[in-house]
């Protein structure tokens, strides 16, 4: 029994130690950049030797890739229960709950946000398949549905562009394909062009850049969404 315990503890430390790494390597990325994750600034600041710390992560890319997963996960997590959350019968609705569930995790984890959608961590080799395969997928399917439900809910959908499935890479194809058969080419430049709406005044108010521009960036997001609700042929709920 008392071995029981003792191996029970141990793992618990190491568990809380790998936490204090992970937080202190994001908060390391929020003052310093992306280039202030090492192995070396993470033991200092925690008051461990460099050759302590490798016993928990190998190496750098190691760390990185954990960190990446976690990130990645906690995303899919945050908006695939908007998703589910939200009503299959209102696509004007369902849209904006993904959008502000992305929004939201968004601001509560810049320097996740950044991660894994900004700056590169210099000489970072992700292992094959990318750090988090499931999550990234489960992204991406995401976005897809928001086309579908547009798609599949309105009597003329954007069909601009004339694509074909020559335009897109294989491996986006390969995720969104087998979850929306029905979807055709310019279903997915839909996808597309809808997250280049999200994405894209999310990442200016993230990096700070909407600061000296608007005090209201809420209220833009919220505007930029009823205008693409609007263009998809919904009505705004």
């Amino acid at each position: 029994m008392a071995g029981t315990r003792s191996t029970g503890r141990r793992e618990r430390l190491r568990a809380e130690t790998i936490a204090e790494i992970k937080s202190t390597a994001l908060e390391l990325m929020r003052s310093g950049g992306p280039d202030a994750i090492t192995l070396r600034a993470i033991a200092r600041e925690m008051g461990m030797t460099p050759n302590a710390i490798y016993g928990y992560f190998a190496t750098r890319d190691d760390l990185v890739t954990t960190l990446i997963a976690d990130v990645y996960t906690a995303l899919a997590d945050a908006v695939d229960a908007a998703w589910a959350a939200s009503s299959q019968d209102s696509p004007a609705a369902r849209i904006p709950a993904w959008a502000h569930a992305f929004r939201n995790w968004a601001l509560a984890n810049p320097e996740g946000f950044r991660l894994i959608y900004g700056d590169p961590v210099s000489g970072y080799q992700a292992p094959e398949g990318g750090a988090a395969p499931d999550a990234a997928r489960r992204v991406c399917v995401g976005i897809a549905a928001l086309a579908d439900a547009a798609w599949g809910n309105t009597e003329s959908p954007p069909r601009e562009g004339g694509f074909t499935w020559d335009d897109f890479d294989p491996g986006l194809l390969g995720k969104i394909r087998p979850a929306f058969p029905d979807l055709p080419p310019a279903g997915v430049a839909l996808a597309l062009r809808i997250w280049g709406h999200l994405h894209g005044l999310v990442a200016l108010e993230v990096y700070g850049h909407l600061r000296a521009q608007t005090l209201s960036p809420d209220k833009l997001f919220r505007a930029e969404l009823a205008q693409l609700i609007r263009s998809l042929g919904f009505e705004n709920d």
